[in-house]
């Protein structure tokens, strides 16, 4: 069974439970554990160590002799190192690799061959406490972004006959019909084919505001419907709509390992041997020169307890995991540590124009008439013609003249004219719609009026169309896409986030390209582009700047986006190609998304930097401690513990202030 249907089962079975334990511990470590902390295998086995080490302690103090102690502290050693002893034995006989479990494991058996029974007991169960709540960590980790599954419901009203029947959400196949009453969760990708709502798409996008939708829409699986029924056709079964790809996509991603981690992984492969090596050479070699025995034997087992790096090896994995899996409930999908690593680091950012900075949808603004006639009259003449194109800018003069409630005459004789316009006879004349260009080649007259205003708007970054006959042009209409509303405030944020560089590319004309970077404040400009052309630029941009983010619309940039140091695609709800093309997924059609991904990325880093510096600091005082004997095993396995509980506790601090 591949990975995906491997992916796709345990969807379902999670969808069909909320908070059941499972009959396999590891299985639950592996999947994720959703109960409290204290039934949590392995903290629930050192805890358990822990008290029976604290009665072997008391059965010492209150001098019942070694035949009930050591019983007990065996016991205690039992149940604290079920996990990771076992872990250790494997790695070091199976795999011949020495580990940091097989390291603790030497020093447990070490400090029991000195008769030292309550520090072997202590560090057991320490240690196990520590991997416990590591442990327990990752797998709450895990668990947080499945828990968006439990927004989708889980049965769904199936309409079938015009009949309404409940069926389990998971049984619904592409093409079923289903019902939505107000104030209910969607149960899979549909499209809306009656009824209108407000759409609350948080689960999805991140974002919180409803979103009006009707007839033709998608929605999407986990999101909330408003005020309205609604009836749904399903485009997706559960375990392929857009709220589990979110889930294997995070679940993906917090597996894959950042440059620092694979590092750190590295170094552990080689210095943990050279660590047991110099623990075995602090045993044999001293006696060999007339020194005591036991006093070395005692260091080495502190030696290897000081020296194991547990904490340096969760500096970063922790901070990478907590970091994904909070953006990932934001709307926001990083596929991996090292892309998070880069957005830590970027300080050049390059934006696609058409459908980024701007909305993607030409609207019409101006619109100018000649003498003797009206604006509504050119409005009218130019929908006539404009109703047989499916060109974007015929769609946005329909769009204006019905927003504006034009009654649009009828038209005939239609032709389109590529790279120009189009032409079409109302009410028996001949008229055109088109660029300023195809009425110079007409002989056309423009009349002063209309003119003196076509700089002036094309300085605007708007597009100029001419309406009029072959002989004289009756008015023009000025379109342009609009800047999206958001946008400023995204670039002042991502300014602030620390990012210096601004860069616009796009396949428009100079002019416009100028009037929109002007409005924004970008000074980097490239218009005109192809896309390879993109994809050119963005590799010179990061080899400029050591790095670049390129933004776009996952599809059309996919070349730009795969040749950016970390491509970021909008809009990907449902998606899949979008979500392919790029290494940071944004679900929602919101720039402001890219400057939270930076302060992210900027967070993790500096969290995995103090926990590798502090762990750095922490292994550079016990080794020497260890050696010159002034720390000993009880000290040693104390600090330790406290310092990879530190670093787990750090590396949360990732998912914080995350808004």
């Amino acid at each position: 069974m591949d990975e995906k249907s491997l992916t796709t089962r345990a969807v379902a079975e999670e969808a069909e439970r909320h908070s059941s334990s499972r009959e396999d511990e590891d299985a639950e470590e592996e999947e994720g554990f959703e109960g409290p902390w204290y039934r949590f295998p392995p903290i629930r086995n050192a805890g358990l160590g822990g008290i029976v080490l604290g009665l072997g302690w008391l059965a010492g103090e209150l001098s019942l002799g070694p035949a009930l102690q050591i019983p007990l502290y065996l016991v205690a050693m039992a149940l604290g190192g079920y996990f990771w002893v076992r872990e250790g034995w494997e790695e070091f006989i199976e795999e011949r690799e020495v580990g940091i479990e097989a390291l603790m494991t030497f020093a447990t058996l070490g400090a029991v061959l000195l008769g030292q029974w309550f520090e072997a007991a202590f560090l057991v169960f320490l240690y196990g406490l520590a991997e416990g709540v590591e442990e327990y960590t990752f797998a709450r980790t895990r668990s947080a972004i499945k828990a968006l599954l439990d927004l989708a419901p889980k049965e769904a009203r199936l309409l079938e006959n015009g009949r309404e029947r409940m069926v389990p959400a998971s049984s619904l196949k592409p093409g079923d019909r289903f019902l939505v009453r107000p104030g209910e969760s969607i149960a899979t990708d549909a499209i809306i084919r009656e009824g209108r709502s407000s759409i609350n798409e948080a689960a999805v996008t991140g974002e919180s505001v409803p979103v009006a939708k009707g007839p033709g829409d998608r929605v999407f699986a986990g999101t909330v419907n408003g005020e309205g029924a609604l009836v749904l056709e399903a485009t997706a079964t559960f375990e392929d709509n857009t709220l589990s790809k979110i889930i294997r996509l995070v679940e993906q991603a917090q597996s894959e390992k950042g440059r620092a981690q694979r590092f750190i992984e590295r170094f552990g492969r080689r210095y943990s041997p050279v660590v047991l090596l110099a623990a075995v050479a602090l045993v044999v070699l001293p006696p060999l020169i007339g020194l005591d025995w036991s006093t070395w034997a005692t260091r080495a087992v502190v030696l290897l307890v000081a020296a194991a790096p547990c904490a340096l090896v969760m500096s970063t994995p922790v901070a990478m995991a907590s970091a994904i899996g909070t953006a990932g409930k934001n709307g926001v999908l990083i596929k991996g540590g090292i892309h998070l690593e880069n957005l830590g680091t970027v300080r050049a950012v390059a934006f696609d124009k058409t459908g980024t900075l701007t909305r993607g949808e030409p609207v019409v603004t101006t619109i100018v008439a000649a003498p003797g006639w009206t604006e509504r009259e050119v409005l009218a003449r130019a929908a006539a013609i404009e109703r047989f194109s499916e060109h974007p800018l015929a769609r946005a003069v329909m769009a204006k003249a019905q927003n504006e409630g034009i009654e649009v005459p009828e038209a005939g004789d239609f032709q389109a004219l590529p790279g120009a316009g189009a032409r079409a006879v109302v009410g028996e004349v001949s008229l055109y719609v088109g660029s300023p260009a195809l009425f110079q080649q007409l002989g056309a007259r423009v009349p002063a009026e209309l003119s003196d205003k076509i700089d002036e708007l094309r300085d605007g970054g708007h597009t100029v169309v001419f309406v009029g006959t072959d002989e004289e042009v009756k008015g023009l209409l000025a379109i342009r896409d609009e800047i999206r509303p958001e946008a400023k405030d995204a670039l002042q944020a991502l300014r602030e986030a620390g990012v210096e560089h601004f860069i616009m590319l796009t396949g428009d004309n100079q002019r416009t390209a100028n009037a929109i970077a002007r409005e924004l404040g970008i000074d980097d400009v490239r218009a005109e582009l192809k896309p390879d052309d993109k994809a050119r630029i963005v590799k010179a941009l990061a080899e400029e700047y050591g790095g670049v983010i390129m933004v776009g619309d996952g599809i059309n940039d996919a070349p730009a986006l795969a040749a950016a140091t970390v491509g970021i695609a909008m809009g990907t709800a449902g998606t899949d190609a979008a979500i392919e093309a790029a290494d940071v997924a944004l679900m929602a059609d919101d720039l402001r998304k890219v400057a939270y991904a930076v302060r992210l990325g900027r967070r993790a880093r500096a969290i995995s930097r103090q926990n590798i510096i502090f762990s750095l600091a922490v292994l550079a005082i016990l080794i020497p401690g260890a050696l010159t004997g002034w720390v000993g095993v009880s000290l040693a396995v104390a600090a330790h513990e406290v310092s990879e509980l530190l670093a787990v506790a750090n590396g949360l601090r990732a998912r914080w202030r995350h808004r």
